[in-house]
Order: structure tokens, then C-alpha cells, then sequence
């Protein structure tokens, strides 16, 4: 395999004749692959960021839950103490914490802003219970709360956590379809520019048959060049999409998804692999219209 990788980066100087080493089908395989390895880069960071994305909404939410507390103002914190009380002696709660007026500020400050009056307003009192090992039973939990603190209601994020999670995995899954429909797409661009390259110099091939070149040797000059184009293209494009990606804006808290966008760890070297497919689609799609034209031109 080795020896075949070299050789074919080697080439063969009489070969390399039939195979126009620039003209519109050069200009296209690089434009090709440099576009498409653009667009490659960004949907393989689509993909890592949507994965991220998911999993990590999946672990803040899957072991937090929140109780909401409606009642009269001279009610709210005998209730709240109650219902904490009950939190803290249900088995699968670690810790349960009634929120300050502060930190529910802080909360329902991108709705109504910083400066809400949190005090005067009939808010309801926010208590975060944190789970521990399996979780607890939230329908055990619920009929507790009814009978002991009336004005309680449970959110276990379970209708939030299951839409969003669901909608980062499918985002992950367009990214996946994005990058094999930009091979296809690529391997049907460099199919028709080897197509064209071979109907453009059927007299020279013709002249090489009569000479005693053999399909395969005058494939293998169309499918070396041609896989090398794309290469090069791919690697300028790569090198470009990456650029790009690094000059997104960071991903931090307040900015959410549209700031995490980018490559994280060792996520940065998977756009090495672009070119090396970019390569494969080309050598495949290339000695596959190679050898079909030429046994059609025979």
C-alpha cells in the first residue's frame, strides 16, 4: 500500500502528457475542492459544537429540578420552610436551596431587566434542588408537596430538557448529512472535470494506446493528478474554513450557542482530516470515470 501511495505521489513523466496540468479542469478540481472543504470545516464545527451543545445541556439539567412556590405574601415563608423540610428528608435530594431575591433578579433580568423590583412584585419563591445519585421519585414527591405545601409545583426540566436535547442531536445529525452530501458533491464535480479532461485528449490517449500504454497506466496519470488538485485545494480551503472558525467569537456563558461555535481541545486537529478525504473522494471518483471513458473510447 505503501509502495502504491508512493508511486503514485511519484508519478510518471510520460504519463503526466495526457493529463493537461492546467486549463479549466485544473481551475475547477481546486475550486471545487477549496469551496468544499470550506463549507466541510464549518459543518464538521457544527457537528462537535451541536455534541457539546447536547451533552452538556443534558448534564446541567438531568440533576437539577425547581420548586416554584405560589402563596400570600404573610404564607411565602412558612411554606418555603416546609417545603424544604420535605426536600431535604425525600431520598435521591442532595441539597435544596431557596433562591435570594437577588439571584431571582438575576434570572428575570433578559426579560424585564436589571432593575425589577423583585420585592414588591407577587413573585413566586424559586427553591433549586439538586439530586444525587438515581434522582428521586417525582411523583411520590408531588403528592407529598400537595398534601404538606399547596401552593408547590415541581419542575423536573423534563419538558425542557428532552426538546432541547433532541433538537442539538439533530442539529449534529445535519452537520453529519451536510458533510456527506459536500463529498457527493465533490466527487461528482472532479468525476465531470476527468470526464472533460479525457474527451480533451482522446487523440493523445489514442496515440499512447498505439504505442503499447495500457488503460490502467494512462488511468493512473489522470486519477495521480487529479487526486493531487484536490489535495491542494482542500488543504487551502481547510486552512481557510479553520481561519474563519477562529475568528468566531468565543464561547462564554451570556453568549450561549452562537458564541461556541467553534473548535474546543483536540477538536482543532479533525480538520487535518479534510484534505486527506478530499483526496480519497478524488482518487475514487477519478479512477472510476478514468477507466470507464477510456474503456468507452476503446
Amino acid at each position: 500500500m505503501l509502495r502504491r501511495l508512493l508511486e503514485l505521489l511519484a508519478g510518471d513523466p510520460q504519463a503526466d502528457r495526457a493529463v493537461p496540468p492546467t486549463g479549466f479542469t485544473a481551475r475547477l478540481t481546486l475550486l471545487t475542492s477549496g469551496a468544499m472543504a470550506f463549507l466541510a470545516v464549518f459543518a464538521l464545527a457544527l457537528s462537535l459544537a451541536t455534541g457539546r451543545l447536547a451533552d452538556r445541556w443534558s448534564d446541567e439539567l438531568a440533576k437539577t429540578s425547581t420548586l416554584r412556590i405560589s402563596a400570600p405574601a404573610d404564607q411565602m415563608q412558612a411554606q418555603t420552610d416546609a417545603a424544604i423540610v420535605v426536600l431535604q428528608s425525600t431520598p435521591g435530594v442532595a441539597q435544596a436551596r431557596a433562591l435570594s431575591a437577588d439571584e431571582q433578579r438575576e434570572l428575570l433580568a433578559p426579560w424585564f431587566g436589571p432593575d425589577l423590583p423583585v420585592e414588591s412584585l407577587p413573585v413566586p419563591q424559586l427553591i433549586e434542588v439538586i439530586e444525587e445519585g438515581d434522582g428521586f421519585d417525582a411523583t411520590g414527591l408531588r403528592a407529598r408537596l400537595q398534601a404538606e405545601v399547596p401552593g408547590a409545583i415541581l419542575d423536573d426540566h423534563t419538558r425542557w430538557r428532552e426538546p432541547l436535547v433532541e433538537a442539538a442531536n439533530r442539529l449534529r445529525l445535519l452537520g453529519i448529512v451536510s458533510m456527506l452530501l459536500i463529498a457527493g458533491a465533490t466527487g461528482a464535480m472532479i468525476t465531470l472535470a476527468a470526464n472533460a479532461a479525457l474527451a480533451a485528449n482522446a487523440q493523445v490517449i489514442r496515440v499512447m494506446r498505439l504505442v503499447g500504454a495500457r488503460d490502467i497506466y494512462i488511468a493512473r496519470a489522470f486519477v495521480r493528478r487529479f487526486t493531487l488538485r484536490a489535495l491542494i485545494g482542500a488543504a487551502a480551503g481547510t486552512l481557510a474554513g479553520t481561519l474563519a472558525v477562529l475568528l468566531l467569537p468565543r464561547a462564554d456563558a451570556a453568549g450561549g450557542f452562537l458564541t461556541g461555535l467553534g473548535f474546543q481541545g483536540a477538536h482543532w486537529l479533525w480538520p487535518l482530516v479534510i484534505p486527506a478525504l478530499a483526496a480519497l473522494v478524488a482518487f475514487v471518483a477519478t479512477r472510476q470515470a478514468a477507466l470507464r471513458t477510456l474503456k468507452e473510447q476503446s
